[in-house]
């Protein structure tokens, strides 16, 4: 058997403990229903580093403050939304410096700590910032991003579509009631057209029994009328545990 080998340098090194400063960075999708579009909200930032460049809406932690309580404070301060649920999505501490703190071994690192939400577009309201701007940013088209934040946005996509095979959180972002096709939309935006056909992704839906029929039916342009579904909680239950794919 090998014996490990251990060399005075690496315990030095090992005593020169990295220096951080923790912060949340928030990526916050919407679905604009209307157009089909996925957005990711960013903030223009005013100050260096990365001064005119685009970022998602973040802050340092506060002595005394959790990492939800920041990242709930800072979006806060850019929005207005009901019911907004925030879930934690990853960390990300590579070993480059903050670019903030100049360079060198000792310098101030940063610890991101990453929240991802989905929410509805037409819920939202974006505060007027003169010092920050905020706006709306499609995901399929964004501007070169500060910080490691193109990184982040593309860890919750991801997340985001991993969610949709196995959990209703399409659910959240749709009318209470809907067309299967509506869903569909919904499901091509996110996902990408090519994900499934229409048939095959209706027959899944409808076979899983949590969709109930309203009965009621809606007309849009010159095709047939289609009928208004809505979400059934209690019959989605049963399935919330399993290992579930319904796209």
């Amino acid at each position: 058997m090998g014996r490990l080998q251990f060399h005075p340098s690496d315990a030095a090194s090992m005593t020169s403990l990295a220096h951080f400063k923790v912060g949340v960075d928030n990526v916050i999708f919407s679905v604009d229903t209307t157009t089909n579009r996925l957005f990711v909200l960013l903030v223009l930032r005013q100050e260096p580093p990365f001064l005119g460049y685009w970022a998602l809406p973040g802050t340092l932690v506060r002595q005394g403050e959790s990492l939800e309580a920041a990242a709930y404070r800072t979006l806060a301060e850019k929005l207005q939304v009901q019911n907004l649920y925030l879930e934690q999505l990853y960390t990300f501490g590579a070993p480059e410096p903050d670019p903030g703190n100049g360079t060198g071994g000792d310098c101030v690192r940063y610890l991101s700590v990453s929240y991802f939400a989905l929410v509805r577009y037409d819920d939202v309201h974006l505060l007027a910032m003169t010092d920050q701007p905020v706006a709306w940013h499609g995901v399929e088209d964004l501007p070169p991003l500060a910080f490691d934040h193109a990184q982040i946005v593309t860890y919750g996509h991801r997340r985001l579509c991993n969610k949709l095979e196995y959990s209703p959180v399409a659910f959240e972002v749709l009318p209470a009631q809907f067309t299967l096709n509506d869903l569909y939309q919904l499901y091509c935006t996110i996902l990408g057209e090519q994900f499934s056909d229409y048939s095959n992704f209706r027959a899944k839906l409808l076979k899983l029994g949590f969709l109930a029929d309203t009965g009621q039916k809606v007309s849009r342009g010159a095709g047939r009328p289609a009928s208004l579904y809505r979400f059934d909680a209690e019959a989605f239950a049963p399935l919330k545990n399993k290992p579930l794919v319904f796209v």
